[in-house]
């Protein structure tokens, strides 16, 4: 045992510095007064630092770094095939290469502990704003859900669509727009103002669609990335999402919620339109499991052109349902869960309390 010791001693040091950053990680994590020093003093304005670094950059980091991840993981595995075949000790040489998998594995997982998942147990945008998820009534549903819904009828006269009808927008414009979405809000919520780097847009779209992603931000890089194959209908409110991690907002649902606010209150046409799409979804879908007449009614009542986007938005995604968005979303699920969200990926939807009690 000491000779295995001594012949990996690297690798076993290794291992024992990232389990003491994970024990302290998970040792600390209840300390409040802790956690708020170490995500808004420490690792936001690390992150910032890095966005702004990043921007610098034509093309997204983050995307660069998971094409090289890739790439090296398979480097990697052929160096350990070619390794483990070679060598006389075969036992010796299985241990090293897995204890070698494990240390990069828990490299990751402290790494991203410390940049992001303390932000779970921090301050969040309802300790710091006032605002609170309370239930919510059936009257106020329908009411805010109608409110949505002629907003988004209002909203809808003033973007641009193609020869089919559907909306049109320069991608690229509604990105650039981005980085100013958030100043509305800031003389409400003074915590929120922060400069904004501008989300990327990232070039393999596709694989993002097919794990069922819009979007989502690399604390390694300070980066939002969004999906720019997508209908372009939701991109703004999908950039205006991504920013509020930007600002540390773990939850789904109150990135959610700001991603509608900023939208709705800016001065573009094509994000006052992804906010009220946005928040008409979330309502609608919850309106329609409690009462589906009352939902068909109001839906009803949208012009033609809105719900033929709503249909192009669903079509797009039907052919992306499968194993793959099945597993990613699930594995996304129980990482949300791990930092103490027990919500998961359910809190997308949560967002319906925060609207129905703020509009109401």
């Amino acid at each position: 045992m000491k000779t295995l010791y001594r012949d990996n001693k690297g690798l076993h040091r290794w291992l024992f510095a990232c389990g003491a950053v994970l024990v302290l990680f998970y040792l600390f994590r209840g300390n409040r007064a802790a956690v708020n020093f170490w995500v808004y003093s420490v690792t936001l304005p690390f992150e910032q630092f890095l966005g702004r670094a990043c921007a610098a950059l034509p093309f997204s980091v983050a995307e660069l770094l998971y094409v090289l991840a890739a790439v090296t993981a398979v480097m990697l595995l052929v160096l350990m095939v070619r390794y483990l075949i070679k060598s006389r000790q075969k036992g010796r040489a299985a241990y090293r290469c897995a204890l070698f998998v494990l240390d990069l594995f828990l490299t990751v997982c402290a790494a991203f502990s410390l940049l992001w998942g303390a932000n779970y147990y921090a301050d969040d945008f309802c300790d710091r704003s006032g605002l609170s998820p309370e239930p919510v009534t059936y009257e106020d549903l329908v009411r805010v859900t109608q409110y949505f819904a002629d907003h988004l009828a209002e909203a809808s006269m003033h973007i641009a669509r193609d020869e089919n009808g559907l909306f049109t927008a320069d991608r690229q414009e509604i990105l650039n727009y981005a980085d100013t979405v958030y100043d509305c809000l800031y003389g409400e919520f003074p915590f929120l103002d922060m400069p904004d780097q501008k989300p990327k847009g990232i070039f393999f779209s596709k694989i993002m669609s097919a794990m069922n992603f819009t979007g989502f931000y690399f604390p390694f890089t300070g980066e939002s990335n969004v999906n720019m194959d997508s209908p372009a209908m939701l991109l703004a409110s999908t950039c205006a999402h991504e920013l509020s991690h930007q600002r540390g907002i773990t939850s789904e649902q109150q990135s959610n919620f700001l991603a509608v606010l900023a939208c709705t209150r800016c001065d573009d046409a094509n994000y006052n339109y992804a906010g009220w799409m946005l928040g008409y979804i979330h309502l609608g879908n919850a309106l329609y499991r409690v009462d589906p007449d009352a939902w068909q009614q109001i839906r009803d009542s949208l012009p033609d052109e809105i719900v033929l986007d709503l249909r192009c938005n669903s079509a797009y995604w039907a052919q992306y349902k499968g194993l793959t968005a099945t597993v990613t979303q699930s594995l996304n699920d129980k990482m949300i869960k791990s930092y103490g969200d027990e919500l998961g990926t359910q809190s997308y939807g949560a967002v319906v309390d925060l609207l129905v009690n703020y509009y109401a």
